[in-house]
């Protein structure tokens, strides 16, 4: 116990470079540190039930990078191999990306395809129970080694809905999950469609592919293409930035800046747009987060896209995974910087707004919950600055853009459905008006 306490806070104090600027400085961390070390002594002699020390460092570890922001953690080797899995594109489990809000796991996205999402689970959903044992006291890591097991095995989750009376019970079986990242069709003949549920190490080369594949079915039938980013969690960035580049002929896609000189970054898109200046349109909405914004964030900028849909999660800060101990198998994933779009606007908080905003029957946009709303978010205190690539009345009313005919028909994709009137009525109109069309002057 001595061993590991001592341990403990040789590592905390090593860490921190600001002992030496002052002996006063020192001496109250010194301090601190001791009185951390008593009060483990403390709980492991004296509590009621006997408790593991390990667990319990653990747990002071979590709790220090959850008072700095949300998405600060630390992945213990166990987690720290999930998300590695994750990232390059397969893992086992139920297939949803979750974050814990006010001690209760939260869903962000059911991943297309995956037992949550074939049993119904929404994004906004809240695990209350897992398998009768309650969430409420666990950390995020221990929730989701819990949903997660052998293939085949079944399990039960409490969900809590928001426009559901009673907490209900969903049976899922566990399966192993593949991401395939990245699908595509053509709609109504002349429209291509790109849907990209997350950004691991396959999206980008996913989206290319879906392009060439558009293009060459299509030829010069192609009306336009619709980039689907709604209830995407975001992911790696590198993706972000070639799914961006992958519609864009020039300029800045996206630039971070932190406190350290090696977390201040910009990137360029390269020669080349895909799709050479064909229309797209970009769907997002409240679940739409971090990387999907920033290539929201930049092809509206750029007047390369119009965003359609609801304003985006608001999550414009960039984690990064330091790895831990000679053998690497853990780390910190620690928010290192903020990041911009090509305009120099910070999402933080604030989100993408779209150019048309189409909500769904009944859905009110104050009803979800984004990055504003999490407890500890960082905050944004850059002065407003007016939204790029908005579109003006007279240019939807020229569009004729349309209401659906039955707006309330059941799973009637409202927001698709928009964006396909949008392209086709664009693919009419003369090359001086669809120009107008995205890249209307900023208010």
């Amino acid at each position: 116990m001595r061993n590991l306490m001592t341990g403990a806070m040789m590592a905390l104090m090593m860490s921190v470079p600001s002992m030496a600027d002052s002996s006063s400085k020192e001496s109250e961390l010194y301090n601190q540190l001791d009185t951390w070390a008593n009060i483990l002594r403390l709980v492991s002699e004296n509590y009621v039930d006997e408790v593991d020390e390990k667990e319990l460092v653990e747990a002071a570890i979590q709790g220090m990078l959850r008072s700095l922001d949300p998405h600060s953690t630390y992945l213990n080797p166990d987690v720290y191999q999930q998300v590695r899995v994750q990232m390059e594109g397969e893992y086992g489990g139920l297939g949803i990306e979750v974050q814990m809000e006010n001690g209760i796991v939260k869903v962000v996205s059911p991943i297309d395809e995956t037992p949550a999402a074939n049993a119904g689970i929404q994004g906004g959903d809240l695990i209350t129970h897992i398998d009768g044992n309650a969430v409420m006291g666990k950390t995020l890591t221990e929730a989701v080694k819990e949903m997660r097991g052998p293939v085949g095995s079944d399990i039960t989750i409490t969900v809590v809905r928001e426009d559901t009376a009673e907490p209900f019970e969903v049976e899922i079986t566990r399966e192993k999950i593949l991401v395939r990242s990245v699908r595509h069709r053509v709609e109504d003949e002349t429209i291509g469609y790109i849907r990209v549920t997350t950004f691991n190490m396959q999206s980008g080369a996913g989206v290319e592919d879906a392009i060439e594949s558009i293009v060459e079915e299509l030829g010069d039938n192609l009306d336009g293409v619709i980039l689907d980013l709604r209830n995407n969690p975001g992911g790696l960035l590198d993706e972000a930035i070639r799914i961006s580049d992958a519609f864009l002929d020039k300029g800045e896609i996206v630039s971070t800046r932190g406190r350290i000189q090696n977390n201040n970054s910009r990137w360029y898109a390269t020669s080349g747009d895909m799709l050479d200046g064909v229309p797209v349109v970009v769907l997002t909405n409240a679940y739409s987060a971090s990387a999907s914004e920033i290539v929201a964030g930049a092809l509206q900028d750029h007047r390369r896209a119009i965003i359609l849909g609801d304003r985006t999660f608001g999550k414009g800060t960039v984690q990064s995974e330091i790895r831990l101990g000679r053998t690497g198998n853990q780390a910190v994933r620690l928010t290192t910087a903020r990041y911009f779009t090509p305009s120099g606007k910070s999402i933080q908080e604030r989100g993408v707004e779209p150019d048309i905003e189409v909500l769904f029957p009944n859905q009110r946009r104050a009803s979800a919950r984004r990055e504003a709303d999490l407890q500890g978010h960082i905050e944004n205190d850059q002065i407003s600055l007016d939204r790029a690539g908005e579109i003006d009345e007279p240019v939807l009313e020229e569009l004729e853009l349309e209401e659906p005919a039955d707006p309330e028909a059941p799973q009637a994709d409202v927001q698709l459905r928009y964006a396909i009137k949008l392209l086709k009525n664009m693919s009419r109109l003369p090359q001086a008006q669809i120009a107008e069309a995205q890249q209307t002057n900023s208010r």
